[in-house]
């Protein structure tokens, strides 16, 4: 055998070692010019791996050397005594409605976002049209990159309106279409939020024959599960079911224990299910925000059976004396299969109006549906009923549900990343497009990093960037996103570990967060320490099914 052909294993790994010196050096002739530099920061890859002291050079939206780079950058950034880390991605965002029209979305970039997956209800526009929509967002431009989900709600209500029978066979199929036309424009996959009519009126068999079509175009199905509280386990069992029986990932949205009866115990059995799950094949994970309040529509309060028909059907139960009291026995006593957050929240004490939708009743935002009643004089459901009733958008709720030992639980799992559930606002220190003013939308992300890994030290530094970065890119298979190598897409947070905190409160829900100098979006500069450069280098993603001319239904 001779040498000239064959290395000795030795020597092999000698090479190997060289090869990777060399590379980590980033050896560039000295002459050469880039887009960005960024110097002398400490480098955290993104893959959990830890932190290197290097620079970073970004070249036409991407990564050309990481490293010692010998060349200049047009723009240099001095990092020394700051991280350098991929852009943060938003696994559950609430900006589809708001980006056609204002797509800077300062908020998020803020708090170090630079991809965001929204869709929880679908996108703002029916299946027909989201290929303009996303092909609109591509012509406005947008200052993140963003992809949607498409609603399994959006396609029962077109055709079926919001009625809670099941669909008939030919139904069916028409509602298969629809996501059918979604995905191959670019959907992500399917969504549900199942405490919510009309989707809370959606069969488990219902959900499982629709999340076949987003599985024939390697779609995800994410859902907000059909209970939060005393039903958790068996709403995870049935997301787990679906993605089982339909064969396609399964995604929780904002994954919680949202009932005291359950804090200290129902989080750790979750996360055995979805282990256990994951061991014969599922594959199946969590996003989490890391507040023990919720919030959503004051609705939720309502069982779910009035609300069919929509709200002038459910506006016409509230004004029928009898159907109020109703209404309040069931909320007191609950009903099967609807998720009660009165009952979650520990009673109407821990039910705070947000936004009332109504400037006459928007002295009332900040206190408890309890405080209301007694300043109107009247039982807390009835305040709740007339505010719902008086709103002229969505009334909105903090509901107070969550225990901090169960989110730092739910930290730990490996497989659960970070979402916010919230969206871009509309202006610059503005409220978050669902109405809802909660501090998720301006500190979720930097509060990961200040309260759980430098203050409760529940997360390392390089495994909380990881939940924020190549964990979510791999789940929603977004290539060359959620890593610092040569190669991938420049998204990029620098930020200083020591001071980074969320400022956003319940009493303060806007305020912007500090630690976070500059954010950098496929090699562009967009938030430059705090202020919005105006750029909009943002791209769409597109789900897999985009492309495909024919129909996958069969």
């Amino acid at each position: 055998m001779s040498r000239s052909r064959f290395a000795t294993p030795a020597l092999l790994i000698g090479v190997a070692a060289l090869a990777i010196a060399v590379a980590g050096m980033a050896q560039v002739p000295s002459t050469s010019v880039f887009d960005i530099v960024i110097r002398d920061g400490r480098v955290l890859d993104g893959m959990g791996n830890p932190w290197i002291r290097g620079d970073v050079a970004i070249e036409d939206g991407r990564f050309v050397a990481v490293g010692r780079v010998a060349g200049r950058g047009r723009v240099e950034i001095d990092a020394t005594d700051r991280y350098v880390s991929p852009g943060w991605i938003d696994m559950m965002d609430q900006s589809g409605g708001v980006l056609p029209t204002s797509g800077l979305a300062t908020n998020k970039l803020r708090m170090g976002v630079t991809t965001a997956i929204g869709g929880e209800g679908g996108t703002p526009v029916p299946a027909e049209r989201v290929a303009d929509y996303f092909a609109g967002l591509e012509k406005t431009g947008i200052s993140i990159n963003f992809g949607s989900y498409f609603s399994e709600a959006q396609a029962r209500t077109a055709v079926l309106g919001n009625t809670a029978r099941a669909p008939t066979t030919d139904e069916l199929a028409r509602m298969q279409a629809i996501l059918d036309t979604a995905m191959r424009a670019g959907a992500m996959g399917m969504t549900t939020a199942l405490i919510y009519p009309p989707g809370s009126f959606a069969t488990t068999e219902e959900l499982v024959e629709m999340a076949k079509v987003a599985a024939r175009y390697g779609g995800t199905y994410a859902s907000h599960i059909r209970d939060e509280g005393t039903g958790l386990l068996a709403a995870i069992d049935e997301a787990i079911g679906i993605g089982e029986r339909a064969g396609l990932p399964v995604e929780i949205f904002h994954l919680k224990v949202a009932h005291k009866s359950g804090w200290g115990t129902r989080m750790a059995e979750a996360g055995r299910a979805i282990e256990a799950a994951r061991a014969r094949g599922v594959d199946v994970a969590a996003d989490m925000y890391v507040y023990t309040a919720g919030g959503t529509g004051l609705e939720a309060t309502i069982p779910s059976w009035a609300q069919e028909g929509g709200r002038g059907a459910l506006l016409q139960r509230l004004a029928n004396p009898e159907m109020r009291a109703r209404l309040k026995r069931e909320i007191a006593s609950g009903v099967p299969g609807w998720s009660n957050l009165v009952e979650a929240a520990g009673g109407w004490g821990g039910v705070v109006l947000s936004n009332a939708q109504n400037p006459e009743n928007a002295r009332f935002e900040g206190q408890s549906l309890e405080a209301i009643g007694k300043a109107w004089g009247k039982e807390p459901a009835d305040a709740a009923f007339d505010l719902v009733a008086q709103g002229k958008g969505r009334v909105m709720a903090i509901f107070h549900m969550m225990s901090e030992p169960d989110i730092e639980t739910a930290l730990r799992f490996p497989w659960t990343s970070i979402g916010s559930d919230a969206g871009a606002a509309a202006t610059e220190g503005g409220q978050d497009p669902t109405g809802l003013t909660h501090p998720r939308a301006y500190g979720n992300f930097p509060r990961v990093l200040a309260r759980y890994v430098r203050e409760r030290r529940v997360l390392t530094l390089e495994d909380a960037i990881r939940k924020m970065t190549s964990w979510p890119a791999t789940r929603m298979r977004l290539q060359g996103r959620g890593a610092i190598r040569e190669g991938g897409w420049a998204d990029v947070v620098v930020f200083d570990a020591a001071a980074i905190d969320d400022l956003a409160t319940y009493d303060a829900p806007t305020r912007s967060p500090r630690g976070i100098d500059y954010v950098v979006v496929n090699g562009q500069i967009v938030i430059d320490h705090g202020r919005h450069t105006g750029a909009r280098p943002g791209r769409v993603l597109y789900g897999p099914g985009r492309g495909v001319l024919q129909s996958a239904t069969p």
